[in-house]
């Protein structure tokens, strides 16, 4: 900062200086000169007013500046997350001197990271939807107490990755609502290619918050179809009704443990899953980054890589975050190791995370194409970066297609090979498998 300060004034410019280069700078650099502008202000506020002025530097100073820029801009030890509200007010119509309804340009650029807080920032320039202080306070701590003892006894994940086994950088444990479920679960599901041993019932407080999690995640859906896809539903997405009918509980105990970049397995959810996420107890920092394949521009060979930059939200206790039916085929999430945290009351540097999600009947492992290994598939989508087991040259024209591939790679056995098998999948618009009449099929289990 101090260099660039010194580089700058070297030669003194004037306000109409900064407006012809405002829009030609990077990020980093329209922060730096806010920041010399204003440097009673944070930085995370300023990247939020420079946002709302769809990154202008003049507009946003003369923003800053305006008496009528609430007091509570200005940098106080109570300024946290879970307090900000959204700065989109205070962009100002440089024409009429009133504040803009203009919808902001996101910020981000590729290898940068742009930090998003208010829900309805979120929700523009994501596909997920956040609802902070979720339950209320009492209850959140109850469940956050319960799942501290149960993550007593989590395990990691083991699996194959480059031919080595390794294990997941944080515990987890898996809930059903049932014992039918539970024992269907051991019985007949596999994850990496194998079964798993420890299948849970839903604690009393999970069961409890379950019905209010599916309430609001139906509602919400309702509202990002109707708000993003103009009220029709992207192809595939599911039209039954969403139903809490699985959680996986992660517990990330202390600052290192994390969970790098993935997408969430389709194989029981099937396309364009909804999944819901609730955080309790230590703050952590949950990133997105879109697959180049689904960019905005992804149409062409060269896709802008401004809007391959990462976006990180930070996750609240007892906030909800609800990732759209988009989520999983078009981005990458990721939970990065933190340098620093600050302590929650009840849970210390512990973050749990409770994941509920649908696994819906039609995706059932009794409809589960098998390869010749004897195990079920997995469901993938085509991407950039597929790449296709049969060998396909023109991998372009099958972006955003659905495929099933052999999984017996993945179990953490060195024995163990891929078999080569390979299947395109067929999906009605609902997302279930063409040709599955489910009248003539029993329900699972």
């Amino acid at each position: 900062m101090d260099a660039f300060v010194t580089r700058r004034s070297q030669k003194r410019k004037t306000s109409d200086d900064f407006a012809v280069e405002s829009h030609e700078e990077s990020t980093d650099i329209k922060l730096a000169i806010l920041a010399s502008l204003h440097p009673d202000i944070e930085q995370e506020m300023l990247l939020d007013i420079l946002l709302a002025h769809d990154g202008d530097v003049q507009a946003t100073s003369n923003t800053l500046k305006s008496p009528s820029t609430p007091r509570s801009v200005k940098k106080t030890a109570n300024n946290r997350i879970a307090g900000q509200t959204s700065l989109r007010a205070f962009a100002i119509d440089p024409s009429s001197g009133e504040p803009s309804q203009k919808k902001p340009k996101i910020l981000s650029k590729k290898g940068q990271t742009l930090h998003l807080y208010d829900p309805q920032d979120i929700s523009e320039h994501t596909p997920c939807t956040i609802i902070h202080n979720f339950l209320p306070a009492h209850e959140a701590n109850e469940l956050l107490s319960e799942l501290l003892e149960e993550s007593k006894t989590f395990q990691k994940a083991s699996f194959k990755l480059f031919d080595n086994i390794v294990s997941s950088p944080h515990t987890s444990g898996f809930y059903v609502g049932s014992q039918k479920e539970l024992q269907e679960q051991k019985d007949d599901y596999h994850y990496n290619g194998s079964r798993i041993s420890d299948v849970r019932t839903l604690t009393p407080k999970l069961e409890a918050v379950r019905g209010r999690v599916q309430e609001t995640v139906n509602s919400a859906i309702e509202e990002h179809i109707r708000t993003h896809h103009g009220g029709q539903k992207p192809r595939h997405q599911p039209s039954e009704h969403w139903c809490a009918n699985a959680a996986f509980v992660n517990c990330y105990n202390g600052p290192q443990e994390s969970v790098g970049w993935h997408t969430d397995q389709l194989t029981y959810l099937g396309p364009r899953p909804t999944i819901a996420s609730l955080s309790l107890g230590v703050t952590r920092e949950f990133r997105l980054r879109r697959i180049s394949s689904f960019l905005p521009s992804s149409t062409s060979d060269n896709p802008d890589p401004n809007l391959q930059g990462q976006v990180s939200l930070p996750l609240p206790h007892n906030s909800l975050l609800i990732m759209h039916s988009t989520t999983q085929e078009e981005w990458k999430h990721s939970v990065s190791p933190s340098p620093t945290l600050t302590p929650h009351p009840v849970s210390g540097n512990i973050r749990i995370n409770i994941t509920y999600r649908h696994y819906r009947s039609t995706f059932h492992p009794k409809y589960t194409p098998k390869c010749h290994c004897g195990v079920p598939g997995v469901l993938r989508v085509v991407t950039n970066d597929t790449k296709q087991a049969n060998g396909e040259r023109e991998r372009k024209e099958n972006r955003g297609r659905y495929f099933y591939m052999c999984h017996a790679g993945n179990v953490p056995d060195p024995t163990k090979k891929k078999c080569g098998w390979f299947l395109w999948g067929d999906f009605d618009q609902d997302g279930n498998p063409s040709g599955l009449n489910m009248a003539n099929q029993s329900k699972p289990g």
